[in-house]
C-alpha cells in the first residue's frame, strides 16, 4: 500500500462500516449519504485490495471479510489515539513535572520579578522543577525564543522582540537613592542639589556615562555629575554604602534595598517604563508556559494588562 494514498476520513468510515456491517447504518452514524459512503467503500477496497464487506447469505446486511476483522482492533486503537491527540491538551503538574524554565532578564527584573518567582517555585518542593535566569542578548533574543533556548524574556518594552506575544506585568517609576546618614540629609530634593551630587549610573552596556536621566536634564538645560558607571543594579547598594554617591533606580529596586538606602522623589518629571513578560507564539498554548505566566501574574492585581492577544 502506498502510504501517500491513506486518507484518514476513509479510515474513520472503515471503522464504522466494520462495526455496523451495514452501509445505511454506517452512513447515518457518519452523517453521510449512502451513495457517498458506498463510494468510499469502493476506495477502501482498492486501498486494501480486499472486499472488506460482502453481502450476507441471508441477503440482509453485510459480513466482514477476514482482512476486515484483522483490521478492526488496530484500526480502532489507532483512531482512538489520534482523537485523543487532537482533542486533548497536554497537562502540567508543577508538583511532579521535570522541566527547566530559562528566562532572559537583567538584574533589575531578576530582583523585582525573579526572586518572588523563585520563592513560589521553591515552595512546591519539586527538585525537578527549576528556573534559570540568563543575561539578555539583544542580538539573539528573537532567535532564542523561536528556537526554545529561552522560554521567556522579562524586561522593558524595548526588550520585547516584534515576533513575541507579551503581557505587561506592571508600570514602574524612578527614585533617587542614597545611603543612610548621608551628609545631604533626608530633606526633599531640588534640582540644584540633584545635579550637584555625584551619581552612579546603571548603564545598559558599554560603560556609558550618559543615561535616560541625563536626557531629561539636557532638555532642561542642566547636567548632573556622573562619577561611576556600572551594568548591574545589584552593585548599587555596596557602592553607595561606601561613598556619598547617589543613584537613580526603579522604585521596586529602591524598595528592595530600603533597609540600607533612603529613597527620594526626583525634582523633575521623568517618564517611567513598563516591565513585560514575552514569549514566542509557538509556545503560547504550552501548558507549562501557561502555568509559568500565571505564576508571574500572581500579586500583580489590576496592573496586569494584556499587550497582545
Amino acid at each position: 500500500m502506498n502510504s501517500k494514498r491513506i486518507d484518514l476520513n476513509l479510515l474513520v468510515s472503515l471503522e464504522a462500516l466494520i462495526r455496523d456491517a451495514n452501509v445505511s447504518h454506517a452512513a447515518t452514524r457518519l452523517n453521510l449519504s449512502q451513495p457517498a459512503l458506498s463510494a468510499q467503500l469502493r476506495k477502501l477496497r482498492d486501498m486494501f485490495d480486499d472486499p472488506l464487506l460482502v453481502p450476507a447469505d441471508s441477503g440482509r446486511g453485510m459480513v466482514a471479510t477476514t482482512r476486515a476483522i484483522e483490521l478492526a482492533t488496530p484500526l480502532h486503537d489507532a483512531l482512538h489515539t489520534l482523537r485523543a491527540l487532537v482533542e486533548s491538551r497536554s497537562l502540567f503538574d508543577p508538583g511532579t513535572a521535570q522541566r527547566i524554565f530559562r528566562i532572559a532578564a537583567n538584574d533589575n527584573a531578576v530582583v523585582v520579578v525573579g526572586l518572588p518567582l523563585m520563592q513560589r517555585v521553591a515552595a512546591l518542593a519539586n527538585p525537578n522543577l527549576q528556573v534559570a535566569f540568563v543575561r539578555p542578548d539583544a542580538s539573539l533574543r528573537a532567535d532564542q525564543l523561536e528556537q526554545g533556548t529561552i522560554d521567556l524574556v522579562i524586561g522593558s518594552e524595548r526588550m520585547v522582540p516584534p515576533i513575541a506575544k507579551a503581557r505587561k506585568l506592571f508600570d514602574e517609576r524612578f527614585l533617587m537613592v542614597q545611603r543612610r546618614n548621608h551628609p545631604r540629609g533626608r530633606g526633599p530634593l531640588d534640582l540644584d542639589a540633584y545635579c550637584a551630587l555625584g551619581h552612579v549610573l546603571v548603564s545598559t552596556g558599554g560603560g556609558s556615562f550618559h543615561g535616560l536621566m541625563d536626557e531629561y536634564l539636557q532638555r532642561l538645560g542642566r547636567r548632573r555629575d556622573v562619577v561611576a558607571s556600572v551594568e548591574q543594579f545589584l552593585l548599587v547598594p555596596a557602592l553607595l554604602e561606601s561613598s556619598d554617591h547617589v543613584c537613580t533606580v526603579p522604585s521596586r529596586v529602591a524598595a528592595r534595598f530600603a533597609t540600607s538606602l533612603d529613597s527620594f522623589e526626583l525634582p523633575f518629571e521623568a517618564t517611567g517604563f513598563a516591565l513585560y513578560a514575552a514569549w514566542h507564539p509557538s509556545r503560547h498554548a504550552d501548558a507549562g508556559m501557561i502555568w509559568l505566566r500565571g505564576l508571574l501574574a500572581e500579586g500583580q492585581g489590576d496592573a496586569l494588562l494584556s499587550k497582545l492577544d
